[in-house]
């Protein structure tokens, strides 16, 4: 898919006559007669051509002056896979904004962390999106006490300082200028598992929000979920009832999630200790499950190759297994260096127990005890205490004191070559460790594992070179997917990570 699409109208007109729900949050539709703007699947009539206006965004819609459709809710559509497959100052800014750096930095803050000026930030985001960060965050938080309003009976005051307004005021301006409809008006009509929605609050836990995650299809949830269980550490996650559950460390508090596959979305079930970590919580399970990847296009790409196309229409549709915490993550790379899944999840726990934080689990039956501990935790621990050899204690208190320090920034805003350097820089950082961080804690969707010795065997087995430097040289064709390409390199093994759970 190519960057900028909704310049292209002949595309964008094919899209919405054929309610295309495939480029649902790549591009929105205007409509000048009415007013509003929906998404390309929206199921009413569509309009004339000539009464069609194509834009980036749902903020540069509403800029504009359009109102969200009542009936397809474009405001709730997946996100736009372009931010989770560029490396640009754009990209890393709208990853940004969605995990509520606007919100708790600022403007300045977004720009300190992208290293441009604010004014370099605004006229960028301007220029491709219609829309400056403000406007982008402030649609954010439209979205947020829309879910917030229709999932929860929380009282409307408590719901606009959760969703991220600094006043009551400008909480019900901005749902009646974005909805058209006053928030209590909002919350009589809210409609009752709409797919693509939120679904009413549930049972089951007491205090916690059941939601509806779309995704664009085909999702094939054998090696997502099969790998976050597989690989679960003790306390802090685990697979029980069909879900996979883990504990959240949020901006404002911390959090428990269970998530679960469905035929036509994710069933997310969320419990905070505060209610403005809702968009973060969201945009993060979201994210560790890559739901707002383009398979379609992904697939496409490496069914070019005759020897990945079975493999693809046998099980189409995989996505990347990522995280919900990017430092986390690259401690736990670590821990994996040369060792089993067994042995690095046996690590963890010990790390877990020892210096992660307590929490209590919303569910009577569950097993989550901790937060896994934070980089500050780790810095400060004893290496004597690691039951691995010197090298690798070397390895790891590095890491957690550059993490601690600041010195390292692993986030969602990371810029993916310049992190890919500074991780190779640490002692005891080879290729592997680098780049499985870059493919599963920042995103990188090109991220490739020539030395990996699942991907290799699978090469062997295949019929492709085994050897790093032949199947790099091969896997040229298959950018700027070679992430994905692991996954299904990986799922012609037997083991544990490529299967759900029963």
């Amino acid at each position: 898919m190519q960057k900028g699409m909704h310049t292209d109208t002949e595309r964008c007109v094919r899209a919405v006559r054929s309610r295309d729900a495939r480029f649902d949050g790549w591009f929105f539709t205007a409509v000048l007669t009415t007013g509003i703007y929906c998404r390309p699947s929206c199921p009413a009539v569509p309009p004339k051509p000539e009464n069609m206006v194509f834009q980036p965004s749902a903020a540069a819609c509403r800029q504009a002056g359009f109102r969200a459709c009542k009936r397809c809710r474009p405001d709730s559509s997946p996100g736009s896979p372009e931010w989770n497959q560029r490396a640009d100052a754009v990209a890393r800014a709208m990853r940004l904004i969605a995990d509520g750096t606007v919100d708790r930095e600022g403007v300045s803050g977004l720009a300190a962390r992208l290293g441009y000026s604010t004014r370099q930030v605004e006229r960028q985001l301007l220029a491709e999106l219609g829309a400056g960060p403000l406007a982008l965050a402030r649609a954010q938080r439209a979205q947020t006490a829309r879910l917030l309003i229709e999932t929860t009976a929380l009282p409307m005051t408590e719901i606009a300082f959760a969703a991220g307004f600094s006043s009551v005021r400008s909480f019900n301006g901005t749902v009646r200028e974005v909805f058209a409809l006053a928030p209590s008006d909002l919350r009589a009509r809210a409609p009752r598992q709409t797919p693509g929605t939120p679904a009413s609050t549930s049972g089951g836990t007491p205090g916690a929000l059941s939601l509806r995650l779309p995704f664009r299809a085909p999702l094939n949830p054998d090696n997502l979920f099969g790998h976050l269980a597989a690989t679960a550490v003790p306390g802090v996650e685990e697979w029980r009832d069909g879900a996979y559950r883990r504990t959240l460390r949020l901006p404002y508090g911390h959090g428990v999630v269970a998530l679960a596959p469905r035929p036509d979305h994710i069933a997310c079930r969320l419990t905070l200790t505060d209610p403005r970590d809702l968009a973060v919580a969201i945009s993060r399970c979201r994210r560790l499950l890559d739901l707002d990847a383009d398979p379609v296009a992904v697939d496409d790409r490496l069914r070019t190759d005759p020897v990945l196309a079975p493999l693809v229409d046998k099980a189409p549709g995989r996505r990347v297994p990522r995280t919900v915490d990017e430092a986390e993550f690259a401690v736990r790379a670590v821990l994996g260096q040369q060792v089993s899944t067994a042995a690095a999840r046996t690590h963890a726990a010990r790390l877990v127990a020892a210096h992660g934080e307590p929490v209590d689990d919303p569910d009577p039956e569950g097993g989550l005890t901790h937060l896994f501990p934070s980089p500050e935790a780790l810095a400060d621990l004893d290496p004597e205490t690691l039951a691995m050899p010197r090298t690798r204690r070397t390895t790891f208190t590095t890491l957690a004191r550059r993490l601690a320090d600041g010195d390292l920034r692993l986030d969602v805003g990371s810029d993916w070559p310049e992190t890919r350097e500074k991780l190779l820089a640490l002692p005891g950082f080879g290729p592997w460790t680098a780049d499985v961080i870059a493919m599963r804690a920042l995103g990188d969707p090109d991220a490739f594992l020539p030395t990996d010795l699942g991907v290799r065997r699978a090469a062997r087995e295949l019929g492709l070179p085994s050897t790093p430097a032949a199947l790099t040289a091969r896997a040229a064709a298959w950018r700027p997917w070679r992430a994905y390409a692991v996954q299904y390199l990986w799922a012609t093994d037997s083991h544990p990570i490529n299967f759900l759970p029963t």
